[in-house]
């Protein structure tokens, strides 16, 4: 089962969403409207909050977990996703923030306290360490990661783009298991 409850949590998925029949999506977890999780990704809200935005696509191997509360981390960190945001093949991210229409690069790592904010795309394998602050608009590589340049007006128009075909796959993906469930071979 890809969806389970945790203690007195369980996920909150709009009915639009596609969660892959290998993902599996645990606790207190909200998942908005035309989301994507696709095979193998793990997204755990056991000790804090995680919360998905709209048209974001969490593909093949992510993680995505949170901090507890407590002496060493008051409050600790939930882990926030905005609106049409892709995160790229086998990426980590833990308790953090990531604004709307970000790029998150394959293998990409956000860690505690980061802050992502809008319009922004961090390359493949890179480390956003914890706490650090990544400025909209850029483009950020390395590890840990530098930025690079300005973002150009035809990456910028990717965001939205690749959310809206992310839109469409998932909803290709509901047809085909749907189609498979009606008829078992």
């Amino acid at each position: 089962m890809p969806v389970r409850r945790f203690e007195d949590y369980n996920p909150q998925i709009h009915e639009t969403c596609f969660i892959d029949p290998s993902a599996l999506v645990i606790g207190n977890v909200t998942l908005g409207e035309d989301c994507s999780v696709w095979p193998f990704t793990v997204i755990r809200g056991d000790v804090n909050r995680i919360a998905i935005g709209m048209r974001s696509n969490i593909q093949d191997g992510t993680v995505i977990h949170v901090t507890h509360d407590g002496p060493m981390v008051p409050g600790g960190f939930a882990t926030q996703i905005g609106n049409d945001v892709t995160v790229g093949h086998k990426a980590m991210l833990h308790g953090c923030t990531i604004g709307d229409r970000v790029l998150i690069g394959m293998g990409a790592t956000v860690m505690d306290g980061a802050v992502v904010e809008a319009d922004v795309v961090i390359g493949g394998g890179s480390l956003v360490p914890p706490g650090k602050r990544l400025a909209s608009g850029y483009l950020y590589v390395g590890s840990p990661v530098k930025q690079i340049r300005e973002l150009t007006a035809s990456e910028r128009a990717f965001f939205t783009y690749t959310a809206g075909k992310y839109v469409e796959l998932k909803e290709q993906h509901k047809r085909c298991l749907e189609e498979d469930q009606k008829h078992p071979d």
